[in-house]
Protein backbone atom coordinates (compact mmCIF):
# COMPACT_ATOMS: atom_id res chain seq x y z
CA UNK A 1 0.00 0.00 0.00
CA UNK A 2 1.43 3.31 -0.66
CA UNK A 3 2.06 6.42 1.50
CA UNK A 4 -0.59 8.33 -0.46
CA UNK A 5 -3.27 5.55 0.16
CA UNK A 6 -2.73 5.59 4.15
CA UNK A 7 -2.57 9.41 4.32
CA UNK A 8 -6.05 9.05 2.76
CA UNK A 9 -7.11 6.29 5.20
CA UNK A 10 -6.36 8.16 8.18
CA UNK A 11 -8.77 10.11 10.16
CA UNK A 12 -8.25 13.81 10.53
CA UNK A 13 -7.61 15.18 13.80
CA UNK A 14 -9.03 18.52 15.15
CA UNK A 15 -7.35 18.58 18.00
CA UNK A 16 -4.24 17.00 20.63
CA UNK A 17 -5.61 14.50 23.05
CA UNK A 18 -2.76 15.77 25.91
CA UNK A 19 -3.92 19.28 25.20
CA UNK A 20 -3.92 21.22 28.24
CA UNK A 21 -5.34 24.44 29.15
CA UNK A 22 -1.99 27.26 28.51
CA UNK A 23 -0.64 28.15 31.88
CA UNK A 24 -2.31 31.94 33.02
CA UNK A 25 -3.98 32.04 29.88
CA UNK A 26 -7.59 32.15 31.96
CA UNK A 27 -6.45 34.80 34.54
CA UNK A 28 -5.45 37.49 32.08
CA UNK A 29 -8.67 36.68 30.11
CA UNK A 30 -10.50 37.07 33.04
CA UNK A 31 -8.08 40.61 34.62
CA UNK A 32 -8.97 41.78 30.46
CA UNK A 33 -12.83 41.55 31.33
CA UNK A 34 -12.51 43.08 34.81
CA UNK A 35 -10.97 45.88 33.04
CA UNK A 36 -13.85 46.13 30.75
CA UNK A 37 -16.26 45.96 34.06
CA UNK A 38 -14.05 48.91 35.77
CA UNK A 39 -15.15 50.96 32.27
CA UNK A 40 -18.49 50.11 32.74
CA UNK A 41 -19.19 51.66 36.11
CA UNK A 42 -16.23 54.75 35.44
CA UNK A 43 -18.89 55.75 32.80
CA UNK A 44 -21.92 55.33 35.48
CA UNK A 45 -20.25 56.61 38.28
CA UNK A 46 -19.37 59.69 35.90
CA UNK A 47 -22.83 59.94 34.92
CA UNK A 48 -24.28 60.31 37.98
CA UNK A 49 -21.34 63.05 39.06
CA UNK A 50 -22.88 64.83 36.10
CA UNK A 51 -26.53 64.39 36.93
CA UNK A 52 -26.69 63.36 40.91
CA UNK A 53 -27.71 67.22 41.49
CA UNK A 54 -30.35 67.08 39.05
CA UNK A 55 -33.96 66.66 41.73
CA UNK A 56 -36.44 67.86 39.29
CA UNK A 57 -38.06 69.13 42.40
CA UNK A 58 -38.33 66.37 43.60
CA UNK A 59 -36.65 64.73 46.56
CA UNK A 60 -33.07 65.04 47.14
CA UNK A 61 -30.63 61.64 49.00
CA UNK A 62 -31.10 63.33 52.19
CA UNK A 63 -34.70 62.91 52.19
CA UNK A 64 -34.75 59.26 51.09
CA UNK A 65 -31.56 57.90 51.84
CA UNK A 66 -31.02 55.33 55.59
CA UNK A 67 -27.30 55.41 56.33
CA UNK A 68 -27.96 53.20 59.19
CA UNK A 69 -29.60 50.31 56.46
CA UNK A 70 -27.25 51.00 53.66
CA UNK A 71 -24.32 50.50 56.26
CA UNK A 72 -25.96 47.45 57.46
CA UNK A 73 -25.84 46.33 53.89
CA UNK A 74 -22.22 47.37 53.45
CA UNK A 75 -21.61 45.61 55.62
CA UNK A 76 -22.29 42.31 54.73
CA UNK A 77 -20.56 43.04 51.46
CA UNK A 78 -17.73 43.19 53.46
CA UNK A 79 -18.49 40.22 55.47
CA UNK A 80 -18.68 38.15 52.29
CA UNK A 81 -15.11 38.84 50.98
CA UNK A 82 -13.75 38.39 54.01
CA UNK A 83 -15.38 34.68 53.96
CA UNK A 84 -14.77 34.27 50.53
CA UNK A 85 -10.83 34.90 52.06
CA UNK A 86 -11.40 32.21 54.42
CA UNK A 87 -12.86 29.84 51.43
CA UNK A 88 -9.53 30.19 49.53
CA UNK A 89 -7.51 29.58 52.51
CA UNK A 90 -9.51 25.79 52.70
CA UNK A 91 -9.14 25.44 49.48
CA UNK A 92 -5.30 26.07 49.90
CA UNK A 93 -5.24 23.57 52.30
CA UNK A 94 -7.05 21.37 50.36
CA UNK A 95 -10.03 20.60 52.35
CA UNK A 96 -13.09 20.72 50.64
CA UNK A 97 -15.70 20.75 53.18
CA UNK A 98 -14.52 23.39 55.08
CA UNK A 99 -13.78 25.38 51.44
CA UNK A 100 -17.69 24.33 50.62
CA UNK A 101 -18.80 25.60 54.44
CA UNK A 102 -17.45 29.13 53.16
CA UNK A 103 -18.33 29.70 50.32
CA UNK A 104 -21.70 28.94 51.48
CA UNK A 105 -21.44 31.25 54.37
CA UNK A 106 -20.65 33.59 51.36
CA UNK A 107 -23.48 33.09 49.26
CA UNK A 108 -25.66 33.94 52.54
CA UNK A 109 -24.48 37.57 52.90
CA UNK A 110 -24.47 38.01 49.40
CA UNK A 111 -28.21 37.30 49.22
CA UNK A 112 -28.84 38.72 52.64
CA UNK A 113 -27.10 42.01 50.39
CA UNK A 114 -29.51 41.52 47.50
CA UNK A 115 -32.53 41.27 49.91
CA UNK A 116 -31.61 44.42 51.60
CA UNK A 117 -30.96 46.46 48.32
CA UNK A 118 -34.44 45.51 46.94
CA UNK A 119 -36.25 45.96 49.50
CA UNK A 120 -34.79 50.04 49.50
CA UNK A 121 -35.51 49.50 46.00
CA UNK A 122 -39.15 48.52 46.92
CA UNK A 123 -39.03 51.47 49.51
CA UNK A 124 -38.15 54.17 47.11
CA UNK A 125 -40.40 53.34 44.42
CA UNK A 126 -43.62 52.75 46.76
CA UNK A 127 -42.68 56.71 48.14
CA UNK A 128 -42.73 57.80 44.63
CA UNK A 129 -39.26 57.99 44.31
CA UNK A 130 -38.75 55.78 41.23
CA UNK A 131 -35.99 55.89 38.54
CA UNK A 132 -38.44 58.26 36.18
CA UNK A 133 -39.22 60.84 38.73
CA UNK A 134 -35.34 62.67 38.12
CA UNK A 135 -32.17 62.26 36.66
CA UNK A 136 -30.92 61.78 40.13
CA UNK A 137 -33.07 59.00 40.88
CA UNK A 138 -32.58 57.50 37.07
CA UNK A 139 -28.24 57.43 37.43
CA UNK A 140 -28.96 56.02 41.04
CA UNK A 141 -31.28 52.93 40.14
CA UNK A 142 -29.05 52.42 37.06
CA UNK A 143 -25.88 52.82 38.95
CA UNK A 144 -26.63 50.62 41.89
CA UNK A 145 -28.95 48.20 40.48
CA UNK A 146 -26.21 47.25 37.89
CA UNK A 147 -23.82 46.69 40.75
CA UNK A 148 -26.68 44.33 42.17
CA UNK A 149 -27.35 41.95 38.85
CA UNK A 150 -23.25 41.44 39.44
CA UNK A 151 -23.30 40.61 42.71
CA UNK A 152 -26.68 38.30 41.50
CA UNK A 153 -24.52 36.84 38.78
CA UNK A 154 -21.92 36.34 41.10
CA UNK A 155 -23.89 34.03 43.64
CA UNK A 156 -25.21 32.37 40.48
CA UNK A 157 -21.84 31.37 39.25
CA UNK A 158 -20.74 30.65 43.62
CA UNK A 159 -23.49 28.30 43.45
CA UNK A 160 -21.94 26.60 39.90
CA UNK A 161 -18.27 26.26 41.72
CA UNK A 162 -20.19 24.60 44.94
CA UNK A 163 -21.95 21.75 43.16
CA UNK A 164 -18.79 21.37 40.86
CA UNK A 165 -16.54 21.28 44.02
CA UNK A 166 -19.10 19.39 45.33
CA UNK A 167 -18.73 16.82 42.48
CA UNK A 168 -15.39 17.02 41.67
CA UNK A 169 -13.60 17.78 44.43
CA UNK A 170 -10.59 20.68 44.45
CA UNK A 171 -8.86 19.67 41.09
CA UNK A 172 -6.70 21.76 39.21
CA UNK A 173 -9.92 23.31 37.20
CA UNK A 174 -12.20 24.09 39.55
CA UNK A 175 -9.23 25.85 41.71
CA UNK A 176 -9.11 27.92 38.67
CA UNK A 177 -12.68 29.21 38.73
CA UNK A 178 -12.40 29.73 42.57
CA UNK A 179 -9.67 32.04 41.98
CA UNK A 180 -11.73 33.82 39.15
CA UNK A 181 -14.35 34.12 40.95
CA UNK A 182 -12.64 35.57 44.30
CA UNK A 183 -11.29 38.46 42.22
CA UNK A 184 -14.81 38.97 40.78
CA UNK A 185 -15.97 39.00 44.39
CA UNK A 186 -13.42 41.67 45.72
CA UNK A 187 -14.01 43.43 42.40
CA UNK A 188 -18.05 43.93 43.33
CA UNK A 189 -16.58 44.73 46.76
CA UNK A 190 -14.35 47.63 45.64
CA UNK A 191 -17.44 48.78 43.50
CA UNK A 192 -19.74 49.08 46.30
CA UNK A 193 -17.65 50.86 48.82
CA UNK A 194 -17.18 53.40 45.63
CA UNK A 195 -21.09 53.78 45.52
CA UNK A 196 -21.54 54.39 49.41
CA UNK A 197 -18.69 56.64 49.32
CA UNK A 198 -19.71 58.89 46.62
CA UNK A 199 -23.49 58.13 45.87
CA UNK A 200 -25.01 57.78 49.62
CA UNK A 201 -22.38 59.32 52.08
CA UNK A 202 -21.32 62.40 49.58
CA UNK A 203 -25.05 62.32 48.36
CA UNK A 204 -26.53 62.64 52.00
CA UNK A 205 -23.66 64.62 53.78
CA UNK A 206 -22.28 66.25 50.90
Amino acid sequence: MSQTQVQETEKPQFYLKDDHHPEHSTMLGFWLYLMSDCLIFAVLFATHGVVGRNYAAGPAPADLFDLNLIAINTAMLLFSSITYGFAMLQMERNAKMETLFWLGVTGVFGAIFLALELYEFYHLIHEGAGPTRSAFLSSFFTLVGTHGLHVTFGIIWLITLMVQVKKHGLNPENRRRLMCLSMFWHFLDVIWIGVFSFVYLLGVLG
